[in-house]
Protein backbone atom coordinates (compact mmCIF):
# COMPACT_ATOMS: atom_id res chain seq x y z
CA UNK A 1 0.00 0.00 0.00
CA UNK A 2 2.94 2.34 0.55
CA UNK A 3 6.08 3.09 -1.35
CA UNK A 4 8.48 2.66 1.58
CA UNK A 5 9.38 4.54 4.74
CA UNK A 6 8.81 8.27 4.47
CA UNK A 7 7.90 11.35 6.50
CA UNK A 8 6.30 14.17 4.52
CA UNK A 9 5.18 17.55 5.85
CA UNK A 10 1.95 18.80 4.25
CA UNK A 11 1.52 22.55 4.67
CA UNK A 12 -1.97 24.02 4.50
CA UNK A 13 -0.74 26.93 2.36
CA UNK A 14 0.34 24.58 -0.42
CA UNK A 15 -3.15 23.18 -1.10
CA UNK A 16 -5.29 24.28 -4.02
CA UNK A 17 -8.99 24.93 -3.51
CA UNK A 18 -11.21 22.98 -5.93
CA UNK A 19 -14.73 24.37 -6.31
CA UNK A 20 -17.68 21.99 -6.32
CA UNK A 21 -19.74 21.77 -9.50
CA UNK A 22 -22.90 22.73 -7.58
CA UNK A 23 -21.25 25.86 -6.16
CA UNK A 24 -21.88 24.78 -2.57
CA UNK A 25 -18.27 24.85 -1.42
CA UNK A 26 -14.65 23.97 -2.08
CA UNK A 27 -12.38 21.03 -1.23
CA UNK A 28 -8.68 21.12 -0.39
CA UNK A 29 -7.00 17.73 -0.68
CA UNK A 30 -4.50 16.95 2.10
CA UNK A 31 -3.29 13.54 0.90
CA UNK A 32 -4.43 10.59 -1.20
CA UNK A 33 -3.35 7.09 -2.18
CA UNK A 34 -2.26 6.15 -4.77
CA UNK A 35 -0.30 9.35 -5.35
CA UNK A 36 -2.06 11.54 -7.88
CA UNK A 37 -5.28 9.50 -7.80
CA UNK A 38 -8.48 11.28 -8.73
CA UNK A 39 -12.02 10.97 -7.39
CA UNK A 40 -12.68 7.86 -9.49
CA UNK A 41 -9.64 5.81 -8.55
CA UNK A 42 -8.40 6.70 -5.05
CA UNK A 43 -7.89 4.00 -2.42
CA UNK A 44 -8.13 6.62 0.30
CA UNK A 45 -8.41 10.38 0.28
CA UNK A 46 -8.21 12.92 3.12
CA UNK A 47 -9.36 16.49 2.62
CA UNK A 48 -10.87 19.64 4.10
CA UNK A 49 -14.25 20.71 2.78
CA UNK A 50 -15.49 24.28 3.16
CA UNK A 51 -19.28 23.98 2.92
CA UNK A 52 -21.03 27.26 2.13
CA UNK A 53 -24.53 26.00 1.29
CA UNK A 54 -26.74 23.01 2.02
CA UNK A 55 -27.72 20.39 -0.53
CA UNK A 56 -27.03 16.77 -1.49
CA UNK A 57 -23.64 15.15 -0.87
CA UNK A 58 -21.94 13.52 -3.84
CA UNK A 59 -22.32 9.73 -3.90
CA UNK A 60 -19.16 7.56 -3.80
CA UNK A 61 -19.96 3.89 -4.56
CA UNK A 62 -17.99 1.43 -2.41
CA UNK A 63 -16.61 4.21 -0.20
CA UNK A 64 -16.93 4.73 3.55
CA UNK A 65 -16.51 8.19 5.07
CA UNK A 66 -15.45 9.65 8.40
CA UNK A 67 -16.51 13.27 8.76
CA UNK A 68 -15.28 15.56 11.55
CA UNK A 69 -16.69 19.05 12.07
CA UNK A 70 -13.74 21.45 12.48
CA UNK A 71 -15.36 24.90 12.17
CA UNK A 72 -18.89 26.28 12.28
CA UNK A 73 -22.16 25.44 14.03
CA UNK A 74 -22.65 22.17 12.21
CA UNK A 75 -25.00 20.33 9.87
CA UNK A 76 -28.29 18.49 9.99
CA UNK A 77 -27.77 15.47 7.72
CA UNK A 78 -30.22 12.92 6.39
CA UNK A 79 -28.30 9.72 5.56
CA UNK A 80 -30.31 7.01 3.78
CA UNK A 81 -33.47 8.53 5.23
CA UNK A 82 -32.16 8.71 8.82
CA UNK A 83 -31.37 11.99 10.55
CA UNK A 84 -27.75 12.55 11.64
CA UNK A 85 -27.06 15.75 13.58
CA UNK A 86 -23.43 16.88 13.26
CA UNK A 87 -23.11 19.76 15.74
CA UNK A 88 -20.17 18.76 17.94
CA UNK A 89 -16.70 19.82 16.83
CA UNK A 90 -13.85 17.33 16.75
CA UNK A 91 -16.18 14.29 17.06
CA UNK A 92 -15.57 11.91 14.10
CA UNK A 93 -18.70 10.43 12.56
CA UNK A 94 -18.74 7.42 10.24
CA UNK A 95 -21.24 6.85 7.45
CA UNK A 96 -21.39 5.16 4.03
CA UNK A 97 -20.35 7.40 1.17
CA UNK A 98 -22.73 5.67 -1.22
CA UNK A 99 -25.85 6.32 0.88
CA UNK A 100 -28.05 9.23 -0.33
CA UNK A 101 -27.15 12.15 1.95
CA UNK A 102 -28.78 15.57 2.24
CA UNK A 103 -27.21 18.43 4.19
CA UNK A 104 -28.78 21.45 5.90
CA UNK A 105 -26.42 23.94 7.54
CA UNK A 106 -27.43 24.80 11.10
CA UNK A 107 -26.06 28.36 11.19
CA UNK A 108 -23.78 29.37 8.34
CA UNK A 109 -20.75 27.79 6.63
CA UNK A 110 -18.74 24.93 8.12
CA UNK A 111 -15.35 23.30 7.57
CA UNK A 112 -15.24 19.49 7.65
CA UNK A 113 -12.25 17.17 7.91
CA UNK A 114 -13.05 14.26 5.59
CA UNK A 115 -11.56 10.77 5.37
CA UNK A 116 -12.82 8.61 2.47
CA UNK A 117 -11.67 5.07 1.70
CA UNK A 118 -12.66 2.08 -0.44
CA UNK A 119 -14.13 -0.35 2.05
CA UNK A 120 -12.96 -3.44 0.14
CA UNK A 121 -9.34 -2.21 -0.12
CA UNK A 122 -8.53 -0.06 2.91
CA UNK A 123 -9.10 -0.09 6.65
CA UNK A 124 -9.14 3.39 8.22
CA UNK A 125 -9.41 4.69 11.78
CA UNK A 126 -9.78 8.37 12.72
CA UNK A 127 -9.39 9.89 16.18
CA UNK A 128 -9.11 13.49 17.40
CA UNK A 129 -6.72 13.93 20.31
CA UNK A 130 -5.46 16.57 22.74
CA UNK A 131 -2.34 16.53 24.92
CA UNK A 132 0.64 14.22 24.34
CA UNK A 133 0.50 10.90 22.51
CA UNK A 134 3.11 8.44 21.25
CA UNK A 135 2.36 7.14 17.75
CA UNK A 136 3.88 4.21 15.88
CA UNK A 137 3.29 3.36 12.24
CA UNK A 138 3.67 -0.34 11.44
CA UNK A 139 5.35 -1.53 8.23
CA UNK A 140 2.98 -1.02 5.31
CA UNK A 141 0.83 1.41 7.26
CA UNK A 142 0.25 5.16 6.84
CA UNK A 143 -0.31 7.63 9.67
CA UNK A 144 -1.67 11.06 8.86
CA UNK A 145 -1.60 13.75 11.57
CA UNK A 146 -3.43 17.05 10.93
CA UNK A 147 -3.69 20.01 13.32
CA UNK A 148 -7.38 20.94 13.47
CA UNK A 149 -7.73 23.34 16.40
CA UNK A 150 -4.64 25.28 17.45
CA UNK A 151 -0.99 24.44 16.76
CA UNK A 152 0.62 21.04 17.27
CA UNK A 153 4.14 19.63 17.43
CA UNK A 154 5.38 16.29 16.17
CA UNK A 155 8.71 14.92 17.34
CA UNK A 156 10.14 12.23 15.09
CA UNK A 157 12.34 9.57 16.68
CA UNK A 158 15.54 8.06 15.34
CA UNK A 159 16.18 8.55 11.62
CA UNK A 160 12.59 9.45 10.82
CA UNK A 161 13.41 13.13 10.50
CA UNK A 162 15.41 12.43 7.35
CA UNK A 163 12.22 11.76 5.34
CA UNK A 164 11.09 13.89 2.41
CA UNK A 165 10.01 17.36 3.46
CA UNK A 166 11.00 16.84 7.11
CA UNK A 167 13.52 18.81 9.10
CA UNK A 168 15.67 17.85 12.08
CA UNK A 169 14.02 18.35 15.47
CA UNK A 170 10.31 18.73 16.29
CA UNK A 171 7.97 19.64 13.44
CA UNK A 172 5.72 22.62 14.24
CA UNK A 173 2.24 22.38 12.72
CA UNK A 174 0.03 25.41 12.24
CA UNK A 175 -3.73 25.19 11.65
CA UNK A 176 -4.53 22.44 9.13
CA UNK A 177 -0.85 21.58 8.54
CA UNK A 178 -0.25 17.85 8.43
CA UNK A 179 2.40 15.14 8.48
CA UNK A 180 2.15 11.90 6.49
CA UNK A 181 4.16 9.01 7.93
CA UNK A 182 4.58 5.73 6.08
CA UNK A 183 6.47 2.60 7.05
CA UNK A 184 7.89 1.65 10.44
CA UNK A 185 8.17 4.99 12.21
CA UNK A 186 7.66 6.26 15.76
CA UNK A 187 6.84 9.81 16.82
CA UNK A 188 5.34 11.84 19.66
CA UNK A 189 2.47 14.26 19.13
CA UNK A 190 1.81 17.23 21.42
CA UNK A 191 -1.06 19.69 21.14
CA UNK A 192 -3.04 21.91 23.47
CA UNK A 193 -5.66 22.25 20.74
CA UNK A 194 -6.99 19.34 18.71
CA UNK A 195 -5.24 17.13 16.16
CA UNK A 196 -6.67 14.42 13.92
CA UNK A 197 -4.81 11.10 13.76
CA UNK A 198 -5.75 8.87 10.82
CA UNK A 199 -4.40 5.33 10.59
CA UNK A 200 -4.66 3.71 7.15
CA UNK A 201 -3.78 0.19 6.05
CA UNK A 202 -4.57 -2.06 3.12
CA UNK A 203 -6.90 -4.96 3.79
CA UNK A 204 -5.35 -8.47 3.57
CA UNK A 205 -4.95 -9.56 -0.01
CA UNK A 206 -5.20 -6.00 -1.32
Amino acid sequence: MTGGDEVRILRAGDRAAVAWKNGGGVTREIAAWPEGAGIADFGWRVSLAEVAAGGPFSAFPGVDRTLTLAEGAGMDLTVAGARRLVDERYAPQDFPGDAPTECRLLDGPVVNFNVMYRRDRVHAQTAVVRGALALTAAPGETLLVVALGGPAELELEGEAGAGAGAAAGPVALGPYDGVRITGAQTCRLRTQGRAAVVRLAGRPGR
